[in-house]
C-alpha cells in the first residue's frame, strides 16, 4: 500500500482496486450526513481507507458492513481500526 495508507475494517486489499467513494458519496448511500459518516470513520465503527489526511470507503467494503449490521454481526460499540 502507498506511504501514509492505512486502512480500517475487513477489505481485502489483494483484490482488484474498486470504487473509492466519498463521505458525501456513502451518506447518499445510508441516507445519513456526512457529518455522520465521518464520525463513524473516527470512532472506527465503519470500513475506512486512510489516504493521508482523507478518507475514502471502498463500495464493497460498505455493502458487507451493511449486511454485518443486519446479520448482528458487527458491534457498534467496539472500535474496528486496524493498521496496515
Amino acid at each position: 500500500m502507498g506511504a501514509g495508507a492505512e486502512v480500517s475494517g475487513m477489505t481485502d486489499l489483494s483484490a482488484p482496486a474498486t470504487e473509492l467513494l466519498t463521505a458525501d458519496d456513502v451518506a447518499a448511500m445510508l441516507g445519513m450526513t456526512a457529518g455522520w459518516v465521518y464520525e463513524q470513520s473516527r470512532l472506527g465503527r465503519i470500513p475506512t481507507v486512510f489516504l493521508g489526511r482523507y478518507r475514502r470507503y471502498r463500495r464493497e467494503a460498505i455493502e458487507q458492513w451493511l449486511l454485518e449490521l443486519e446479520a448482528g454481526g458487527v458491534r457498534e460499540s467496539s472500535p474496528r481500526r486496524t493498521a496496515a
